[in-house]
């Protein structure tokens, strides 16, 4: 006896799940320039390479006889797929079917998707959209009592945090949980005028009150409250990209970055950029003029390995650029100053950054390089305010903390307690200095006029004695002093940047290979 029957009715309920939530649904989801969830599975991971898991999961709708005449499928499809390679869990949510809404769904899927990552050491997507939470005030009614409220798997989402490479990608409006499930991610991404993150949306906030500009109309009232504009700025979220398909491509390149769960080390990739490459533009760099600025990126894109960088966080936190990158296929992690922000200066939001980040190294044991040109933490009342000072220390005790092999390349600048952060001055300091290099415990320009007061106001002529005091102490300032004392291990050829940062990549790794 043949169970074909049975085979025809799975076909068939496949078959309600494949129209998710119907073919106006979709169209209204396709008019909005959005994908559906599930074309977002095939664009993002390998060709053909999507098994979903619980295809068939959700409300099914039968007649007076008991025969299925319908199935509204569960808003959240999950599987087991491939990105680059290797395998992943792949999440979507069904913005077609409730908008995404938890009450339309199957609490258990979500869980077994997050389960799935951290007990199968296998990385994470998700991609939201929708408010995944526990569904709207009218839900109440129906239920017939409110509750305390309770996020069903919330601690696998926490131990997928401390597992695995976890990347969430906001590709709609996303409340509430939605809002939760994007921010508790290691990478994060919103597409611009696409996406929206906020606690609570519009209609919420307008209730308790609060009005503010462009609530005459929905999609600007999302936009004003949440878009990608405010949160890839605060550092709710790391990048903004212009369209899902950019968000799918930075997906998949921050993973193949990174390890498949913690433990595992990242893969070295293959690479033809010469080891001993040493570029004439480094010489030239720095401007002699102090105050002048330069491109911290273009010494990034000329040191590491053609083509690797890949910046994250880039609007936020603007003083340290965070970066992944490689030297002679080897990952790394990348802090590299921007003195065209501040000056280079750590703010609270760039010392809350630097944090993250070498956290986050430290987890997925990549070694860090440190491109330094720091005249120290912002001061003055609005730095205190933001509290610069505690988020400055908190960065440098990550940096203390980190157990993975850093080097440090002293561009310009490292003045005070920022200046100090730029490596564990406890352990031993893999450190280069360019000859343009200028530190100390506070620039010696800002303190000239206080430190030497009674000299200039007993000169005949204190201008020419301010000169004077100048010159003598630009050769006391001399990096070259410091080399005479050992207080700078190298002061090196800028030149030769690129081959010193191979040959520790090499080194580092060969030290992390050995703990496994």
């Amino acid at each position: 006896m043949s169970w074909q029957a049975e085979l025809e009715e799975l076909r068939r309920r496949e078959e309600f799940a494949e129209q998710m939530g119907g073919p106006d649904k979709l169209a209204r989801q396709h008019s909005r320039g959005k994908m559906d969830a599930r074309a977002r599975l095939a664009a993002l991971v390998d060709p053909g390479s999507f098994r979903e898991i619980g295809k068939i999961a959700g409300k099914g709708h039968y007649d007076e006889d008991g025969n299925l005449a319908g199935v509204t499928p569960a808003p959240f499809l999950f599987g087991k797929a491939e990105i680059n390679g290797r395998p992943v869990v792949a999440t979507a949510d069904d913005f077609t079917i409730r908008g995404g809404a938890a009450d339309a769904g199957i609490s258990r899927k979500m869980v077994q998707a997050e389960k799935m990552a951290h007990e199968l050491k296998l990385p994470i997507i998700r991609m939201i959209d929708g408010t995944g939470g526990g569904g709207s005030v009218k839900t109440l009614e129906q239920i017939g009592a409110t509750y305390i409220p309770a996020v069903p798997g919330w601690s696998d989402v926490v131990k997928n945090l401390d597992t695995v490479p976890v990347v969430a990608l906001a590709l709609g409006p996303t409340a509430g949980l939605g809002a939760a499930r994007t921010v508790a991610s290691h990478y994060s991404v919103m597409v611009k005028g696409l996406s929206q993150i906020f606690a609570a949306g519009p209609a919420v906030v307008d209730g308790l009150g609060e009005g503010y500009k462009g609530s005459d109309n929905h999609q600007q009232a999302k936009e004003d409250l949440g878009g990608s504009g405010i949160h890839t700025r605060n550092g709710v979220v790391d990048d903004e990209v212009a369209s899902e398909a950019e968000a799918f491509a930075r997906a998949r390149h921050f993973l193949s970055f990174m390890p498949e769960h913690v433990g595992q080390l990242a893969a070295r990739a293959d690479c033809s950029d010469p080891v001993d490459r040493r570029e004439e533009a480094l010489l030239s760099l720095v401007p002699r003029e102090d105050k002048q600025v330069y491109s911290m990126r273009r010494a990034m894109e000329i040191v590491f390995d053609s083509g690797t960088v890949f910046e994250i966080g880039r609007m936020w936190g603007r003083a340290c650029i965070t970066a992944l990158a490689r030297l002679d296929g080897w990952p790394v992690m990348v802090l590299a100053s921007d003195p065209s922000y501040l000056g280079g200066s750590w703010e609270a939001k760039t010392s809350e950054k630097v944090e993250r980040f070498v956290k986050l190294a430290d987890q997925f044991r990549l070694p860090i390089v440190h491109l330094v040109d720091n005249p120290g933490f912002m001061i003055g009342r609005e730095a205190e305010m933001a509290g610069t000072i505690r988020y400055g220390v908190q960065a440098m005790n990550a940096i203390y903390r980190a157990s993975v092999p850093l080097a440090s390349i002293v561009l310009r600048r490292a003045y005070g307690i920022a200046g100090s952060a730029m490596s564990n001055a406890e352990t031993f300091q893999y450190r280069y200095c360019w000859p343009s290099g200028d530190w100390g415990s506070l620039p010696i320009a800002g303190g000239l006029e206080v430190a030497y007061k009674s000299e200039l106001e007993a000169a005949q002529d204190p201008e020419a004695e301010l000169a004077a005091i100048r010159e003598r102490l630009d050769k006391v300032t001399s990096p070259f002093r410091s080399a005479e004392r050992f207080n700078v291990e190298d002061i090196i050829d800028p030149r030769d940047t690129r081959p010193l940062l191979c040959e520790f990549a090499q080194l580092a790794w060969r030290r992390l290979e050995s703990e496994t």
